[in-house]
């Protein structure tokens, strides 16, 4: 599985956004595609649309979480319950180890950046954010889930 984690940041590095990078490393497990990962996945990056809310990585996990657990029935009260003590539990996982959720507190803004365009994937880029680590905290975190160590 730590060839999944690795996947995740590469993905990351490459140009995808976290949310994808997550999503996408572990899509096959649900049978998507890579390319199905990438768009279901795309509007999370940058904090949601960009908008530095709960982090994309973060995001990415929880998808995940649905895509295992989440209720298929309307009237699955227990199912939407245990998919949202998942989520809950994952969502604690990631702050412990990266301090927040919220994209803007992981990248230092005070406030959100608002609306633009992405910037290009420079080295500079790279070395001012964390988000490869939070990509590899996500795909970790959600591993850890896969083989039932307690996060």
């Amino acid at each position: 599985m730590e060839e999944r984690i690795e996947k995740a940041v590469a993905l990351f590095k490459s140009g995808y956004n976290c949310s994808q990078s997550v999503v996408a490393a572990f899509a096959d497990l649900y049978g998507f595609s890579e390319e199905q990962a990438l768009r279901m996945s795309a509007s999370f990056g940058g904090g949601i649309g960009r908008m530095r809310l709960t982090c994309g990585a973060a995001c990415g996990l929880f998808m995940l979480a649905g895509l295992e657990t989440g209720a298929v029935r309307a009237d699955d009260r227990e199912g939407k319950a245990s998919n949202y003590a998942l989520v809950q539990q994952l969502a604690e996982a990631f702050k412990q180890r990266n301090g927040s959720l919220t994209c803007a507190e992981l990248l230092g803004l005070k406030k959100p950046e608002g609306i633009s365009m992405p910037e290009a994937r420079t080295p500079q880029y790279y070395a001012k954010r964390p988000c490869a680590k939070m990509v590899e905290e996500a795909a970790r975190i959600w591993v850890e889930h896969l083989k039932g160590v307690d996060s």
